[in-house]
């Protein structure tokens, strides 16, 4: 028998953690696909497209549309590897880290009203359990790539501690 309690549960937590986001990005006229490149970019300074199409698992036309539209509007700036001048690496600019943030931030507030209610000592155990629901063979990448993300102050504070 499915566990519909814990589905229906993670169904309308996540319609309601995108919700927020979704009525700030309406006011730019961009979408998930944005909110998602912009997040990574912020917390990833330097992630070339190969990386992020890895992140996202979307197709490279996919990307391309929301990354030309970002790019055209001033929110990521790419420029050329050294190392390989193939390579695009892509940075938020001042504009694009300022809306990561005021998103990152009212997710916070979210994740950080439910650590209250639920009780702090629930941060762990909740961790565990969504890191549990990623595929085991991606896991280790996920932690990797969620530790070596770049904490934003507001983002910081928006949670009340740093990132671990």
């Amino acid at each position: 028998m499915p566990a519909y309690d814990l589905i229906e549960l993670l169904f309308f937590a996540y319609r309601d953690f995108v919700a927020d986001p979704d009525r700030i990005l309406a006011e730019y006229g961009f979408g998930r696909a944005h909110h998602r490149v912009l997040h990574f970019v912020d917390r990833h300074p330097g992630l070339t497209i190969a990386e992020l199409l890895d992140i996202l698992r979307i197709t490279k036309q996919s990307l391309n549309r929301v990354l030309k539209e970002l790019i055209e509007q001033g929110y990521i700036a790419q420029r050329t590897g050294t190392s390989d001048r193939r390579h695009r690496l892509l940075t938020c600019t001042p504009q694009g880290r300022q809306l990561a943030h005021r998103l990152a931030g009212v997710q916070g507030r979210r994740v950080r009203r439910a650590l209250e209610e639920a009780g702090p000592s629930l941060r762990e155990p909740a961790s565990r359990f969504l890191l549990a629901m990623i595929e085991p063979e991606e896991r280790a990448a996920v932690r990797r790539l969620i530790a070596g993300g770049e904490a934003s102050p507001e983002t910081v504070a928006a949670e009340g501690e740093a990132r671990s």
